[in-house]
Formats: structure tokens, sequence, C-alpha cells
């Protein structure tokens, strides 16, 4: 009896943590910060493939 009880205020307290959410953010919000860490992500990811290159001609290009 007592599992139960804890799970459901577990469960109520992650409920109310998305409204909190949404409420501060709105949809429009929620949505520009997940298309933000998408396209962020996909740019560490290409930069870390060809990092050393990249920041070697950047340099080089300074110098120049």
């Amino acid at each position: 009896m007592e599992k139960k009880e804890a799970t459901n205020e577990e469960n109520v307290e992650k409920k109310s943590r998305w409204k909190k959410m949404l409420k501060k953010f709105g949809i429009g919000g929620i949505i520009f910060f997940t298309v933000k860490g998408i396209i962020t992500s996909t740019l560490i990811y290409f930069l870390g493939k060809n990092f050393w290159s990249v920041i070697s001609g950047y340099f080089t290009g300074i110098f120049q």
C-alpha cells in the first residue's frame, strides 16, 4: 500500500513538472528548444568529426 502511494505521488510530481514547463515556456518554446537541441547536436557531431581540420584551416586563414 505504501508503494502505491509513493508511485502515485511520483507520477503527480512528474505530471506537474511538465505542466509547469508548459506554462513557463508554452508550446512554441518547447518546440523552439527541441529544434535548437537537434541543430546543436548535429553541429557538434559534424564539427567533432573534422574538428582539427576546421580549426587549423581557420587559423591558417587568419594568419595569411
